[in-house]
Order: structure tokens, then sequence, then C-alpha cells
């Protein structure tokens, strides 16, 4: 295939072709009418035919310039079609969701055929983990996190205030026997949970037994887990007595695998709830509004 020729030789000549005129083409390129007749004599000379018939007063197309000055033009919108879609980013389709891996496992993912049916042009891509979001070079689009809602830079917008309860397995009620009083915990094994993170804040026996006046118990023994889910499958398995997130644990209470236990005075901490986190320039973005009005729908309906 042969070189093709110097763009602005094409671009002159195309524009000249539009207008018949040199003039004009030279108003629309931003340069003199020589300029142009010197780069159209330059294509001419390339191609070794005249594209131009010149007259005194006005210039028209030859049968060769006829005939290509059409193809030049849907050449030259192509090309200016390919450089808008360069400069226009795409619309994203996959939201990238980080959360925690109890929240996600226990609570988000059930629930997931309802943010596809409502928004089925928004994909869903879940980072389930407990670090920190990376809004700038890991992808994160929002994150789901527990906590009191000061993230520095961030937006967050609280989701659900959330409760921490004791509960245990009805077995473990037959194997310890009738547990009336917060009292009564000093004789159980407390299962803890270690929260990775805003460790302050975090509900904790030490602090729950204290707010109900229990002394005499020993909230630094029994079982320590990393994630809600490992605390709550050892409490439905009869192993102890943890504090749960009343959100988490809703299903294990419903389907009665777990039961609530002093539930006049056992709710605590809700300082420490739930938040969509986000950087605030993506505020307007479609696929952070979606996700934040489902989520804000979904706990709408929640009734525990």
């Amino acid at each position: 295939m042969p070189p093709l020729p110097p763009l602005k030789a094409l671009q002159a000549f195309e524009a000249a072709a539009r207008h018949l005129s040199f003039k004009e083409a030279a108003r629309e390129l931003h340069v003199t009418p020589a300029a142009v007749s010197q780069q159209v004599r330059a294509l001419e000379d390339r191609m070794g035919r005249p594209l131009f018939r010149r007259g005194t007063r006005a210039v028209s197309l030859t049968e060769t310039g006829a005939a290509a000055a059409p193809v030049l033009r849907s050449a030259f919108l192509r090309m200016e079609e390919a450089a808008r879609l360069m400069q226009t980013r795409p619309p994203e389709r996959v939201l990238t969701v980080s959360v925690a891996p109890s929240f996600c496992a226990r609570w988000l993912v059930p629930r997931l055929h309802r943010f596809r049916a409502a928004y089925p042009d928004c994909d869903l891509r879940l980072d389930a983990t407990d670090a920190l979001a990376d809004f700038v070079d890991g992808g994160i689009d929002v994150a789901l996190r527990y906590g009191r809602g000061r993230y520095p830079g961030l937006q967050s917008v609280l989701l659900r205030e959330d409760e921490f309860l004791p509960v245990c397995a009805p077995s473990y009620l037959e194997t310890v026997g009738p547990l009336e009083e917060p009292r009564d915990l000093a004789r159980c094994t407390l299962i803890h949970l270690d929260w990775s993170m805003e460790r302050a804040a975090s509900p904790d026996w030490g602090a729950w037994l204290a707010a109900a006046g229990v002394s005499g118990a020993d909230a630094s023994r029994g079982p320590r887990f990393s994630a809600d889910m490992m605390a709550l499958q050892a409490a439905v398995d009869g192993q102890g007595v943890t504090l749960a997130s009343r959100l988490l644990a809703k299903d294990d209470l419903r389907a009665e695998r777990l039961v609530q236990l002093f539930p006049d005075r056992s709710a605590t901490s809700s300082s420490f709830s739930l938040y969509l986190v986000f950087p605030s320039e993506r505020r307007e973005d479609p696929r952070v509004v979606a996700m934040l009005d489902w989520l804000q729908e979904e706990f709408a309906r929640e009734t525990v």
C-alpha cells in the first residue's frame, strides 16, 4: 500500500472541495488562501492529476476531485468520531464494592438477586476484606463499613444503626441452665470477636458487662475469632455466648438456631453502625447512586 499524502494537504483539499472556495477553506482551517492553494497544488502534483478547475473568480472539481471528495469527507467524519470516543470515558458497568467478609456472606450475598433485578445494567464485583479500601489505586468504588462514620476525605452515609446483643444456641442453654440475668454470664464461655478496625469503639464483652453492671465475670477468657461469621457459627454450634450484630444474627434468630439473651437489657453501641463510604466526587456516579438507593430500600424493608 503506497504511503498516504500529508494530512494537511488532504484537509485543505476536502475543505476547498466542500466550499468550492479556497478563501472559505482557509477561514475554516485558520490559514491563508495561499496556504490552501499551495497544499492543494502539492496534492495534485503527488497524485499526478488536477483536482480543481481554476477559473478567474471560482473553482470547480474535476471528475477525479468530485469522486474523491465525498469519500475523503466520510473518512474525516469517522476520524472525528474516533477522536470523540477516545476523549469520552465509556460508561462503567462494574461497581466494585469493598465489604467485610461476614457482612458480605451473611447479609449482602443473599439479597443480591434483588439488586440485579432492579439494576440489570450494573454489575457488581465484591471485594470481601476488612482492609482499608483503596479508592485511588485499588479499583474500589464504594465500601460498606462498620464504624462511627468518620472517614477523613470521604463521604459516608449512615445505612443502619446496629445493636449488639448476647446470643447463644438453645443447646447451650440446655448445658449451662437458664440464663436469666446478665450476671449469669459469669458461668458461661464468652465468644469474642477481634475487630480489625476502630478498635476503641468496637463492641466487646468488657464494655457490655460493665454497662450491665456485671462484676465477677472474666471478660478476657474464651475463644477469639477475627470474623463475625466464625463467632456466630461457634455460638450456633453451642460453644458459648457471643456478642452479635443484630443485622448479622437476624437469620439465625429467626430460624431459632440462636436465641437472644436478656432481650430487655441487651442493646448496646448504636454509635457503631453500618455506613456506605465513597469519595465525594463519586456522589453523582450512577452506579454509586444505584447502590445507595438499593441499600436504603433494603434496610427500609427490614423487619427484625
